[in-house]
């Protein structure tokens, strides 16, 4: 697990807080979308990759679950051969795919079985309502992955593998589901403070700011500067759980780096 320093900050000592590990942000990644690449071996063409477009949900330990059509090639090939991988990716920022997080999970996915169908059925109708029209015809089925491995890349520079026993001990990060909001009011009202911090904090003179991520640790901010593009993460003083915590936090931070000038 990766620590940051802080710099130029002038106000009380402040703890070193670690980044989210690969397993947290990776465990985020999944639980903010719904939809991925399955690839499972080909039954046509033995020993190849065959990808599909394919919708999941997630139990409690992050396993996907799928409910397919016994007609679908994807389904053919998986009861052949149970090995497979889903490829997850957000949206790309700014255009650039290669600065998306994605990961890839490697598992054998395998029919549910009987006993676990019931509690299946209802986390995947909570996650794709829609499907509640072809759940129970008689050709459908439920699958879930179990996970052997998983690789994690956050953008350029930051991968890694992560161990299938960390991913399931670990938790979406609580601000995910209100992360784009406070991005956005960010973005938006308080360009200037976020110049602010990028000097106390980073030592780097900007004239302009985005904030492009944040979680329950910190933010990621993306500057212009004189010598060109530059990015920099800046710790919270403490832990953050809510959008209200956070605005506490970064009003208690700008106030600081406003007294220090």
């Amino acid at each position: 697990m990766s620590t940051r320093p802080q710099h130029a900050y002038t106000g009380p000592a402040l703890p070193v807080i670690p980044e989210p590990t690969h397993a947290e942000r990776t465990r985020t990644l999944l639980h903010l979308n719904s939809l991925a690449t399955l690839s499972t071996l080909s039954r046509k063409q033995p020993g190849f990759p065959f990808g599909s477009l394919m919708p999941y949900a997630l139990d409690d330990t992050g396993r996907p679950l799928f409910l397919i059509s016994n007609m679908a090639m994807h389904t053919q090939n998986l009861k052949t051969d149970p090995r497979a991988s889903l490829f997850v990716t957000q949206p790309a920022a700014d255009g650039d795919p290669l600065g998306a997080a994605r990961a890839t999970l490697i598992g054998n996915i395998l029919q549910v079985p009987d006993e676990d169908k019931a509690a299946v059925r209802e986390l995947y109708l909570a996650r794709h309502e829609n499907s509640r029209y072809w759940v129970d015809f008689a050709d459908f089925s439920f699958f879930r992955m179990d996970i052997l491995d998983l690789y994690y890349v956050g953008g350029f520079g930051v991968m890694g593998w992560v161990t299938a026993a960390d991913y399931a001990l670990a938790a979406p990060d609580p601000l995910a589901d209100s992360a784009q909001g406070i991005l956005a009011h960010m973005n938006v009202d308080h360009i200037d403070a976020m110049i602010l911090l990028a000097r106390t904090h980073s030592q780097l003179e900007a004239t302009e700011a985005t904030m492009t991520a944040v979680d329950r640790l910190g933010f990621h901010l993306r500057l212009k500067t004189a010598e060109g593009m530059k990015g920099t993460r800046i710790n919270f003083p403490t832990e953050v759980r809510t959008p209200t915590e956070t605005r506490t936090a970064l009003v208690e931070m700008v106030r600081h780096a406003r007294r220090d000038i």
